[in-house]
């Protein structure tokens, strides 16, 4: 089923981040190379839920197993993403305030200082194609450089998580040495055509678990699609707008989730015209998914 899908991306997120071996390094003090995790895909695609997942189990194991002082830091790419700001934003997120003066190595020595000294054991950078965003040969040598000298510091080695669109691929892609240490998950789009069942099958366990009646044309194979479409085929907006159409229904106070509680959801994300909303119209390929704003006498 697909709604067991993501649950499978969860779990091979855990095997390949390989905390096991990182934390047998800890007990028996070997010093080995970190390794790293890389997940890619279309935004709206689910990678958010599915680090958000990861760390927060990952963060509880380490509190259960006695390894409370050791840490994930978590923290988006900034703008502009060049290493220098790159490097203040991270020792930022470890506490630690600089001025901005410094020069580029000099912080990334004091970010290697602290990450030692807070136990970090993985770094995870979100948005992590804004990395090399100006897509210059020298810049993605200077990414490329600086995440393999942080999985392969002789005194604390960290492991990196990327997460990010396609263009991640890129700088994975730029550098074999910096590929073969990262371990990768790729988040594809959806298709009505495979997936429309799988996917009202997730529904209907959403309004189950909403407590609200499915209406009969809410399980057809047309709604599915429907649903797939206005999502431009993307899992994780699947899953927003089935939960902002049983918002819908709650805000109304009715207890059957019907098509029209699509509509409005639709309506409300897109600030779109009856005209151009897949859960209104009979031909609902005919539109744009990812145009906003779309109306009779505004088109795109």
């Amino acid at each position: 089923m697909f709604a067991e899908k993501m649950p499978e991306i969860i779990n091979a997120s855990h095997e390949r981040l390989k905390m096991e071996l990182r934390l047998a390094d800890i007990q028996t003090g070997r010093v080995n190379e970190a390794h790293g995790l890389a997940l890619s895909g279309p935004s709206g695609a689910g990678k958010s839920a599915a680090i958000a997942h990861l760390l927060k189990t990952e963060r509880a194991r380490l509190d259960e197993e006695g390894y409370g002082d050791a840490t994930i830091i978590s923290l988006r790419v900034p703008s502009p993403a060049t290493l220098k700001f790159v490097g203040q934003t991270l020792l930022r997120a470890l506490g630690y305030q600089i001025s901005s003066e410094r020069q580029a190595w000099y912080i990334w020595d004091l970010v290697r200082h602290h990450l030692r000294e807070r136990r970090v054991l993985f770094v995870h950078l979100d948005e992590a194609q804004d990395l090399a965003s100006r897509g210059t040969k020298h810049e993605l040598n200077s990414v490329a450089s600086m995440l393999k000298t942080l999985m392969t510091d002789d005194g604390w080695p960290v492991g990196i998580i990327l997460s990010g669109t396609e263009e991640l691929e890129d700088i994975l892609n730029h550098d074999p040495q910096l590929a073969r240490r990262m371990k990768t998950v790729h988040f594809e789009s959806l298709t009505p055509a495979a997936h429309a069942n799988d996917v009202l099958d997730l529904l209907e366990s959403y309004c189950e678990r909403a407590e609200l009646t499915p209406a009969p044309d809410l399980l057809s194979l047309e709604h599915g699609e429907r649903l797939i479409h206005a999502a431009a085929n993307q899992f994780g907006l699947v899953i927003e707008l089935i939960l902002e159409a049983i918002e819908e229904a709650f805000l109304q106070k009715e207890t059957a989730l019907s098509c029209r509680h699509f509509g409005r959801a639709y309506q409300l994300r897109t600030s779109c015209d009856d005209e151009f909303n897949p859960f209104i119209i009979p031909d609902f390929y005919r539109i744009d998914a990812r145009q906003v704003f779309t109306r009779g006498g505004r088109r795109s």
